[in-house]
């Protein structure tokens, strides 16, 4: 008898663990689902391009596609706003479910929109709306997602298990660029994929983000957000957020620096190795895919090292190494490359930017009290990234476009040379946490 008590508490400290696990599994899934629709829309641009838009040169084209997706940017705050408060007000795990119906909802809308060639000037316009519809969803979707997962990690790991959000937003790159790769390779012909192919992807989207729903009901919500609500809760709205304005300044300026290199070396890449480099859109985007499957695995890694030495020294090593070696690393991928050694220049940029990546969302959570953490995360992050990250790809092909590329590669840098200087100067965001232990 004694030893069966004494056995009880750990049974339901397992049962608690493999719940916390289970949830964390459930609410990053959901996450990928999410942004494999989100980048869907770039890995597949170089062949929908032309269908939504008047006949024209390359870079005319993919200058119209990247202005919808800098555009599809322009509502997240809107996003963030919306679902930050609602998931500051009706819980996490109520705002991930959202997030995710108005993702799906999106991606069909892609899927099924005639070309220009049949509607005109209604398709481009149509495109335009379901991006607005997908910005919304992903803006509330990372404030919620990067609480919620900072939330449920136990102490002393939130930065190993924090980083699989963004293990989960390169996921969904990868599985975007691996449907890629085998509808170009095995499935379809050139000509399959440039008339119709490209909509298979948003169809696949639409299906997973079912799942993904179906996944999230079973997600439980977060202790903090429960013992906050049944005390005396605070509003979450703009007025309670102004409150805070260090630590919002702080997520805008690292923002600004982190989602710039980001973008850069993600989405805008595969388009620079074709565009530049002269890659041929199959290589390009198998490049692209061995790169972000680096990406991804290094990510807890580098979240795991963040719990040991602190959030503080990683971006301030993100911040260095942007700022001093992102214009070498552009200028080497832009001459004449082999596979080989694309792939490790472009690996070298990824692994500089996981000092910002992996601890994303840890770090901006532990600014913030729990009754305006989710919209204190995803507002300013919104913000930042609707005027840095979703205009970085339509900036380098604008630049492209008037012979000045280069410019762009010193703009990345200065980004990245802002993270520094704000990084230098503030608290480690783990030293002076306020995730309730």
């Amino acid at each position: 008898m004694v030893a069966t008590e004494a056995a009880r508490p750990q049974t339901q400290s397992d049962r608690k663990y493999r719940m916390r696990l289970q949830s964390i599994f459930r609410g990053s899934i959901g996450n990928l689902v999410e942004y494999f629709d989100w980048y869907v829309y770039s890995a597949f641009l170089l062949y929908f391009a032309p269908k939504f838009f008047p006949s024209g040169d390359t870079t005319a084209q993919l200058m119209n596609g990247a202005a919808i997706f800098a555009v599809g940017f322009l509502v997240r705050p809107l996003g963030g706003y919306l679902l930050g408060s609602y998931a500051d007000r009706k819980g996490r795990r109520a705002a991930l479910m959202l997030s995710v119906w108005l993702m799906c909802g999106g991606s069909l809308v892609i899927a099924c929109t005639p070309t220009y060639e049949t509607i005109g000037v209604a398709a481009p316009i149509v495109l335009l709306l379901a991006r607005l519809l997908q910005g919304i969803s992903l803006g509330g979707e990372y404030g919620s997602s990067a609480t919620y997962l900072s939330e449920m990690a136990t102490p002393g790991r939130r930065g190993f298990y924090s980083s699989f959000q963004y293990v989960t937003i390169i996921m969904g790159q990868l599985l975007a660029l691996l449907i890629l790769v085998t509808l170009q390779r095995v499935l379809l012909t050139p000509a399959q994929l440039d008339a119709w192919g490209w909509r298979i992807p948003f169809f696949v989207g639409a299906l997973i983000a079912a799942g993904a729903i179906w996944l999230r009901r079973g997600m439980a919500e977060t202790d903090s957000f429960t013992d906050h609500t049944s005390s005396s809760p605070k509003r979450s709205n703009i007025r309670e957020l102004a409150r805070h304005p260090r630590e919002v300044g702080v997520v805008l300026a690292l923002t600004a620096g982190g989602t710039v290199s980001f973008y850069t070396f993600t989405t805008y890449m595969q388009k620079y190795l074709v565009n530049t480099t002269g890659f041929s859109k199959d290589d390009a985007t198998l490049i692209s895919t061995f790169a972000l499957l680096f990406f991804m695995v290094i990510q807890p890694l580098a979240g795991m090292l963040s719990d040991f030495i602190g959030r503080r020294a990683m971006l301030i090593g993100f911040g260095a190494l942007g700022a001093t070696c992102t214009v070498p690393l552009l200028t080497a991928l832009a001459e004449k490359q082999s596979f080989g050694s694309a792939l490790i220049w472009y690996g070298c940029a990824l692994l500089i930017t996981t000092g910002y990546t992996s601890i994303n969302a840890i770090f901006k959570a532990e600014l913030f009290p729990v009754h305006i953490r989710a919209l204190g995360v995803g507002f300013p992050f919104a913000v930042g990234v609707s005027l840095f990250g979703g205009t970085a790809e339509y900036l380098a092909l604008w630049l492209k476009s008037i012979g000045h590329e280069v410019w762009f590669y010193y703009y990345v840098s200065a980004c990245a040379g802002l993270s520094l200087i704000v990084s230098l100067f503030m608290k480690d965001p783990m030293a002076v946490s306020k995730i309730e232990k």
